[in-house]
């Protein structure tokens, strides 16, 4: 059987989770900064302000590591109507650090002949 082939690059982390909460409380929860930092604090954050937001379904931060290699990420928070008037909060975890893309292959030798210096 073949092996499916694979780019090179890692694939994101998708969670998803059913909340009780409303949505619009937690939209609140993870865009508004009073709210937002205190479960993601601002030192996680590669910038406070979203890359992208559209009110009341998903907003995108970008994060970075506080550890070696010190990776940067994109996440994204989706949030729709669940059952019952929950929630359900998508997260996708996606690394974007350049680092991790995919270089050319370079031959390790010239193919060209050895050419000696004279001293």
């Amino acid at each position: 059987m073949d092996e499916p082939k694979s780019d090179g690059r890692k694939a994101d982390v998708v969670l998803e989770y059913e909340l009780d909460a409303a949505p619009e409380k937690v939209w609140r929860a993870i865009s508004l900064p009073e709210f937002r930092e205190q479960w993601l604090p601002e030192g996680d954050l590669a910038d406070r302000q979203p890359i992208s937001s559209e009110p009341g379904e998903e907003v995108r931060y970008r994060m970075k590591d506080s550890e070696p290699p010190f990776l940067e990420s994109v996440v994204t928070f989706q949030v729709r109507p669940g059952a019952d008037g929950g929630t359900i909060l998508r997260i996708v975890h996606g690394l974007v650090d350049e680092r991790l893309e995919p270089r050319p292959l370079e031959a390790a030798n010239s193919n060209r002949p050895c050419l000696l210096l004279a001293a």
